[in-house]
């Protein structure tokens, strides 16, 4: 298949699950073409069945925001003419999907009927998409969407709750490239990091509120006076600057260690001991499932698709939202137990394997079939 990706091309989730989707297919021999502002960070080497089209956008006087959705349009249909493109999939409705039904329309004029498929990730539609001045353009996308998959049976039923939804969706879980994230040895590093045997905590994420970043410092500050430990604070974002702040009034400095965006991530995680997610909203939880694949347990929030990966009592442990007590008691009960570590890092991995993306990608494949049977009919 000759298949167009649009994503966002940050570190956020949906842009990474959507350029490593690409990367795999076109492994398989599928023809992958990127369509974004910017060259994605996962698809940083070349790759045979890749290519990557940016879309340029002008800057005028008369525009106060610059109109990259009609760019964006403009170049999806310059692509799916020139590449002859089987099919559009695109991640995030915002402003993704729209723009999709947008080209659509006009390549439909020109007598080329695309079909479009819309992959759903979470604030697009919970945070962001659910906003009234996102919701109505937000629904109408998913509903003139020709095939809809969202990455948790959570996020199906949330986008069912919050729109009044016609088209059919399609559950394909997030997944992980086992032969990037797995566990190595890294003792070296890790005795860098923690010379005298301390336990190693981590956290990745965006630093954003939803992400609870103050929940992380507060869980580890009453593991800390437990035994002794150390806690990687993997990522950026707005909340850096107050947690920070909470550090120092926490007397944690000098056992925290803030790393910022880091590439290699699965390097980090495979000298971890647990692996703390105490968000207050989230889709799936792929940063959880790069620690799993890494052979890290998991002390989590249930909020959200979590609970579908980290399996209480056995990858790791849920708790409430906000509730850092009964996380901080799970922690340490498993950083005491050494048996039962070892049982929860086998149990973390094998549920991972689970998500592993050769399990994945013939879902994805199948579904585009579907589509196009049920374009051709």
């Amino acid at each position: 298949m000759n298949i167009g990706i649009v994503c966002y091309p940050t570190y956020g989730g949906s842009g990474v699950v959507a350029t490593e989707l690409g990367k795999g297919l076109a492994s398989r021999g599928h023809k992958i073409h990127f369509i974004t502002y910017r060259q994605p960070t996962r698809l940083n080497s070349f790759q045979q069945n890749v290519f990557y089209h940016e879309v340029g956008v002008k800057d005028y006087p008369l525009f106060e925001f610059t109109p990259y959705d009609t760019a964006l349009a403009s170049k999806l249909v310059d692509v799916v003419k020139h590449e002859k493109l089987d099919l559009l999939h695109v991640h995030y409705a915002i402003p993704h999907a729209a723009v999709a039904f947008m080209a659509k329309q006009i390549l439909n004029s020109q007598g080329i009927n695309i079909p479009v498929v819309t992959t759903l990730h979470g604030t697009d539609i919970t945070l962001v998409g659910s906003h009234p001045a996102f919701a109505p353009v937000v629904e109408f996308s998913i509903n003139n969407s020709d095939g809809v998959t969202a990455v948790s049976d959570s996020l199906k039923k949330d986008t069912l709750e919050f729109f009044n939804i016609e088209n059919e969706i399609q559950v394909i879980h997030n997944f992980i490239d086992l032969s990037r994230f797995k566990k190595t040895d890294k003792d070296h590093f890790k005795k860098a990091i923690a010379p005298n045997g301390e336990k190693i905590l981590s956290h990745v994420s965006n630093f954003r509120k939803v992400k609870r970043v103050q929940d992380v410092l507060q869980i580890f500050n009453k593991v800390q006076k437990q035994i002794p430990a150390k806690l990687l604070m993997i990522g950026d974002g707005p909340e850096r600057q107050g947690l920070e702040q909470l550090c120092r009034e926490l007397n944690v400095c000098s056992d925290v260690r803030f790393l910022g965006k880091q590439d290699a991530i699965e390097e980090l995680l495979a000298i971890s001991d647990l692996f703390i997610m105490p968000s207050e909203s989230e889709s799936f939880g792929l940063a959880a499932l790069e620690a799993m694949a890494c052979e890290v347990p998991v002390v989590s929030s249930n909020a959200g698709g979590i609970p579908e990966l980290n399996l209480h009592n056995e990858t790791g442990f849920l708790a409430d939202v906000g509730d850092v007590n009964t996380m901080a008691k799970h922690a340490l009960e498993l950083l005491k137990n050494e048996d039962m570590h070892q049982r929860f890092r086998k149990q973390a991995f094998a549920q991972a394997e689970k998500f592993d993306i050769q399990n994945i990608l013939p879902k994805y494949e199948a579904y585009y079939q579907s589509i196009l049977k049920t374009m051709l009919v």
